[in-house]
């Protein structure tokens, strides 16, 4: 008796143990399914599993996958399961999947009186499914589906709102993301309702919503919004709705809110929003708050520190050069010289500004020495502007007519620039080319098949997207084939030549496009083969092609699947391909156990990040690798745009650059509010080393980019003085008892 209690207390003690494990085990064959974007048999039988955990967490890799074959099986979740959470996830997961086949079920389950019911089960509300049928919606506008999903998100907004202050407020705020998503016909009536609205993250999302359907009917609540209204938020949200409706009423307001509100992200959407009215009325209290800044800039310039005054100095600049072009305004011209003798030519927008307002040359003696590369790029974009302005003096017209002899030696020089050799130049050849683009002259085509041939991808890659809106020609097309075979062999850090070489054949040559698809559905690049894929799909383009053609094709599709390979050093590429391993996978699933963060030292002080393991493990684990390899060490904040987010991550510092492989999607649940922390992309699963910090909620963002952090509200007034130029200086991983290389102990 005594042995036998000793088996049932050590199988006792042992029992959580063993659940752990297989805890572990299941979630390693999730994130393995998830990382090689693979929807199969193991998924499947997961999604019927006893566990309503291992159904959850299965559902959620579903939707990242994004598989449309696993709708059904979605579906039914969605319908019978009963759990509440895995319902919940599954209705999520379909809006990840954004296929329109589930709307039906979506709309009948949005329909049910006061919620969606679900016989014998914990009531379903309606929040994730008005999300979901969104994300369905604008997918598919063109789809009579999406008429009937629009019509759900409507009836789910109004039926809130008759319910008074027993309201949901996830609801409401998923719905108002669904409509200006969806944008269904009069939603700007409904969602006008919720502006006065006792919560102000609903009054301020109900402004957003408006913004972006650039609606016209609630001007007079908004200017009472932007004037009265006690929230930051909701008075900026409310700024830019009047700006994109375009109202004249409001120009006052907005300049009391431009020139002192309390709170830099009301000020920097109402002066933009002024340059939407284009009320010359605005350029003198503009023109005085530009002058405040400017004295303040100086005061605090150094020769190590960006005064945090230069957002807004930039906003004010952008938005002078347009409320006063071709005036010769001297007092802006002075403001913006004042500026440019202190900045060398670094915030290209002023430039631009400058220019707009006044066309005529500059003063010899004051232009800087070029030593950066963002100076050749402020060069190039300013001359560049003629081809869009109409100078009405005539220095500004004889500066028109020279401009593309001036930009011609430049972009000559940069198509045909080594990146070894012209290392401080070569960064600006894609705005130079851009630039040069735009005044359409006859060498353009020779100029941009040179730059073809250079050995910088991103020079490559912007030859080619300039190539694609030309008029199609045997030579260029000729010539885009020959680089895009080249470039499958010789570029293994940066893809982004082969996609853009393959958007442009597409639009000049599809007969073209068919004879290199072959080589890209082998590639190992699981990106390259998706866009090829994507190619193929179109069936419309391929009328000329034969059907044994298509076959052949078609077969070569599938033998290069569509799920992501394993790394095989032989390739020579990291990108697109699988890169964990099983320590991977385990270090973690263990870092879900403790706190961790990373505590970022900057030029305009330190802040730290939460990193959300149990979110978006994989994401995280990356971000610390690239941490504790110095990585981010020395970095330049490459992107600030006020009231929306700070950007870093980019070894390159034009926005471009990443580590040489790229990661896959974790799309959660976690809300872009103010300080949330995701990854930047170029379309799904391209992450890789650049992320971002949101100044204010972004509820367009929810469910499109990893959330992978969180900044707290103390540390967000560090993020919010820091500029574009800014330095990390370095970042501290800190994790509470888990060593990274050590995996959790099986038990």
């Amino acid at each position: 008796m005594k042995n036998l209690l000793k088996a049932i207390l050590l199988l006792s003690l042992l029992a959580p143990f063993a659940i752990a494990q297989v805890t572990d085990v299941t979630l390693i064959a999730i994130l393995k399914a998830e990382d090689a974007r693979r929807y199969d048999k193991t998924l499947e039988d997961l999604l019927k599993s006893p566990s309503e955990q291992v159904r959850t967490r299965a559902a959620l890799a579903v939707g990242r996958i994004g598989n449309t074959a696993a709708v059904p099986a979605l579906v039914g979740l969605m319908e019978k399961d009963p759990s509440l959470r895995v319902r919940e996830m599954a209705v999520f997961a379909l809006g990840e999947i954004e296929s329109v086949t589930a709307a039906d079920a979506i709309v009948r389950l949005i329909g049910e009186t006061g919620k969606a019911q679900i016989p014998g089960k914990t009531e379903m509300g309606r929040a994730r499914l008005v999300e979901a049928a969104g994300k369905i919606a604008a997918a598919h506008a063109n789809d009579p589906k999406a008429k009937e999903l629009g019509g759900a998100i409507i009836f789910t907004l109004e039926a809130e709102q008759l319910r008074g202050q027993s309201q949901d407020r996830e609801t409401i705020l998923l719905a108002l993301t669904a409509a200006l998503r969806a944008k269904p016909e009069h939603a700007d009536v409904t969602v006008a309702k919720f502006l006065t609205n006792a919560d102000a993250r609903v009054r301020a999302d109900a402004a957003n919503t408006l913004a972006r359907m650039r609606a016209k009917n609630a001007n007079e609540l908004l200017r009472m919004m932007l004037v009265k209204d006690t929230d930051a938020i909701a008075r900026a949200n409310a700024a830019r709705a009047l700006g994109a409706a375009e109202d004249g009423e409001a120009v006052d307001a907005l300049i009391k809110a431009a020139t002192s509100d309390t709170d830099s992200r009301v000020r920097v959407v109402a002066i933009r929003s002024l340059a939407a009215l284009k009320n010359e009325k605005a350029a003198e209290p503009l023109l005085k708050r530009g002058e405040i800044l400017l004295s303040a800039y100086k005061a605090s310039k150094k020769p190590d520190r960006i005064p945090t005054e230069q957002n807004e100095f930039i906003e004010i600049a952008t938005t002078l050069g347009r409320l006063l072009t071709n005036t010769q305004n001297e007092r802006a011209v002075n403001l913006i010289r004042e500026f440019g003798k202190l900045d060398n030519g670094l915030s290209t927008e002023v430039y631009i500004a400058r220019v707009r307002i006044a066309p005529v040359r500059g003063d010899e003696s004051a232009k800087p020495e070029l030593t950066h590369w963002r100076q050749y790029s402020t060069l190039a974009q300013v001359v560049g502007e003629f081809a869009k302005l109409e100078p009405t003096n005539e220095e500004g017209k004889k500066m028109k007519a020279e401009a593309p002899e001036v930009l011609h030696p430049l972009a000559r020089a940069l198509a045909e620039a080594d990146p070894v050799n012209d290392a401080d130049t070569i960064m600006a050849g894609s705005d130079v080319l851009r630039a040069y683009a735009a005044f359409k002259t006859a060498d353009l085509s020779e100029i941009l098949r040179s730059a073809l041939n250079n050995k910088d991808v991103f020079i490559r890659a912007t030859a080619a997207e300039l190539i694609g809106e030309l008029p199609a020609s045997k030579e260029n097309v000729e010539t885009l084939k020959a680089t895009f075979e080249r470039s499958l062999q010789t570029d293994k850090h940066d893809n982004d030549a082969q996609l853009a070489i393959l958007d442009a054949l597409f639009k000049l040559d599809k007969k073209a496009t068919f004879g290199v698809l072959s080589s890209a559905l082998q590639h190992p690049d699981y990106l390259v083969r998706k866009k090829a894929l994507g190619l193929l799909g179109d069936k419309d383009a391929w009328k000329e092609i034969s059907e044994s053609e298509m076959k052949r094709l078609n077969e070569i599709a599938k033998t290069g699947k569509d799920f992501v390979w394993p790394y095989d050093s032989k390739s020579g590429t990291k990108l697109g391909t699988v890169l964990n391993t099983d320590l991977d996978y385990r270090r973690s699933i263990a870092r879900t156990n403790g706190m961790v963060k990373a505590v970022l030292t900057t030029e305009k002080g330190k802040f730290t990040i939460e990193l959300l393991p149990e979110d978006a493990p994989l994401t995280v684990d990356n971000f610390i690798k690239l941490a504790r390899s110095g990585f981010f060490n020395g970095l330049e904040v490459h992107r600030v745009v006020p009231n929306f987010v700070m950007q870093d991550g980019d070894p390159r510092g034009d926005g471009s650059g990443g580590p040489g492989w790229s990661i896959r999607c974790e799309i959660n649940m976690v809300p872009y509010e103010r300080g949330a922390v995701g990854m930047a992309l170029s379309g799904k699963d391209t992450g890789g080393s650049q992320w971002f910090v949101t100044h204010s909620p972004q509820p367009h963002l929810d469910g499109g980019y990893t959330v992978f952090g969180r900044v707290n509200e103390t540390d967000m007034k560090v993020v919010d003085d820091i500029v574009r130029g800014d330095k990390i200086i370095s970042v501290r991983i800190m994790e509470g008892n888990l060593p990274q290389s050590t995996p959790r102990k099986k038990r």
